[in-house]
């Protein structure tokens, strides 16, 4: 048995930092959006690409992620993760276009995926010799992503408002030169002999891409057009071939004997529909704020601290007690139906509206939801897989979670802008294109709380115990 590594806890900082910034990159863009529109000419249904790009590689890759940490050494791709960070940071940072844009959000999508699963395996490493410092450790990791997502929409007001939006990426730069400087705290990995399935990472990726692309093109070309049918069949096609390699090569990314674990495929049910819901809506208010209340980048970014403010609460000090009373399933349930009523109060929108009526009340309800769901999910898809698939169930839940939340965000940006949010100027038709997207999101959250208490097995919690240890994972705000 090793040594306890003595250096653990500095270790840990180095840790959290990641997961820190790999949640602010997903919060610290929100508030940017109307100035990167105007900048880099994005129109209103192509705007969507700049969160979508890396959600797509981030959520598409964990897994392949996750295996490269097994076979290659932790450490070895935790590092190349940052540097790969760092570069995607440099180049949207740089963008004069809005497709160099993209794809610096993409790459930056792929550095993620390789941090987030390799720290995780390295904060194991760390910590498992005991218990209680292993809970300790988790609920410290974990409270920097609910800090991450606060961070992100403070940070993103501050530069927009006062200097320019490049500023929300050039801040990667020195923080992960910083960390990269910070890698010899970690405890070094040995690799490990097996195959990397290359060909299945590539499959599932291209036919996410795919998908959300085929959505987002969709309004344009008509959804019952050739070139839309041909696209989405070509999704199909190609998560079809995804399957059929996990089935038939040797050591696959997602073996599919994973999904016979119980609660699995009813959890990523539901975490599939929270984050269709939920980021949906965070992307939403964002513009609406903007773009029909006035606000400035900077008062956008704190008229949403409040509600990341009480997810950060609310996430580390109340839902894990929650949880260890209830169980899963009535707080998965719940939660999903009280985000539909605060999206569904969103929904009400007025172009004349206020923080204070409008947004606030509203918006808290739904973060509220929000805070009530997300862990109890994650921990249902956990709870019954055993330690040696742990990690294969944690990458396959956020997984689902990215795919949810690209998926969601396409098809709500098709019916917002078909009902009126690509009129750019027209307040009551920008409004109403906003509420559609709200309603529409009111109802998926509605159906994913629905489907839980229908679907989802009722026995006793076997992770309850533990709900700590998944406070850290993505909650994408």
């Amino acid at each position: 048995m090793s040594s306890v590594n003595p250096r653990r806890w500095w270790a840990l900082w180095v840790l959290a930092a990641a997961q820190f910034m790999v949640i602010m990159d997903t919060s610290i863009i929100g508030v940017a959006l109307p100035e990167m529109q105007r900048d880099l000419g994005f129109s209103p249904g192509d705007l969507q690409w700049v969160f979508n790009a890396y959600v797509i590689a981030f959520g598409g890759l964990l897994l392949l992620g996750g295996r490269l940490s097994d076979l290659l050494g932790a450490r070895r791709v935790f590092t190349a993760g940052w540097v790969v960070l760092i570069a995607g940071s440099v180049v949207a940072a740089a963008a004069q276009t809005a497709s160099v844009e993209v794809l610096g959000r993409a790459v930056q999508g792929v550095g993620g995926a390789l941090i987030a699963p390799s720290a995780m395996t390295l904060l194991m490493i760390l910590f498992a010799h005991d218990p209680k410092e292993l809970g300790k450790a988790m609920a410290l990791y974990g409270a920097a992503a609910p800090a991450g997502g606060t961070a992100g929409v403070f940070l993103g007001g501050v530069f927009t408002q006062w200097l320019s939006w490049p500023w929300v990426f050039i801040v990667y730069v020195p923080i992960g030169l910083a960390t990269l400087a910070a890698t010899g705290l970690l405890p070094t990995v040995a690799p490990r002999r097996g195959a990397v399935d290359v060909l299945g990472a590539v499959t599932v990726t291209a036919g996410l891409a795919l998908a959300v692309f085929a959505v987002v093109r969709a309004p344009q070309a008509g959804w019952g057009s050739a070139q839309t049918l041909l696209e989405l069949g070509g999704a199909a096609a190609l998560l079809a071939l995804f399957l059929v390699i996990q089935r038939t090569v040797r050591e696959p990314l997602m073996p599919l004997g994973i999904w016979r674990v119980p609660r699995l495929g009813s959890a990523n049910l539901a975490m599939t529909l929270l984050g269709a819901a939920w980021i949906p809506m965070w992307y939403f208010l964002n513009l609406y704020l903007q773009q029909v209340l006035g606000y400035g980048a900077f008062a956008s970014g704190a008229a949403l601290l409040p509600m990341t403010g009480l997810l950060m609460v609310f996430m580390t000090a109340i839902t894990a007690r929650l949880l260890g009373r209830f169980g899963a399933k009535p707080l998965i349930s719940g939660g999903l139906l009280v985000l539909a009523a605060g999206l569904l109060w969103l929904s009400a929108v007025e172009p004349t509206g206020t923080f204070v009526v409008d947004v606030l009340p509203a918006s808290l309800v739904a973060a509220l939801g929000m805070s009530l769901a997300y862990i109890p999910a994650m921990m249902a898809a956990l709870s019954g897989a055993p330690q040696a698939q742990a990690g294969l169930a944690s990458g396959i839940v956020n997984t689902t979670y990215q795919v949810g939340s690209a998926l969601g965000l396409a098809a709500l940006t098709a019916l917002a802008t078909t009902q009126g949010a690509d009129r750019l100027g027209d307040l009551p038709a920008l409004t109403d294109g906003f509420s559609a997207a709200f309603l529409g999101a009111a109802i998926v959250a509605a159906v994913g709380g629905i489907v839980t208490l229908l679907v989802m097995r009722g026995e006793a919690d076997a992770g309850a115990e533990q709900p700590q240890q998944v406070a850290g994972e993505q909650v994408g705000v």
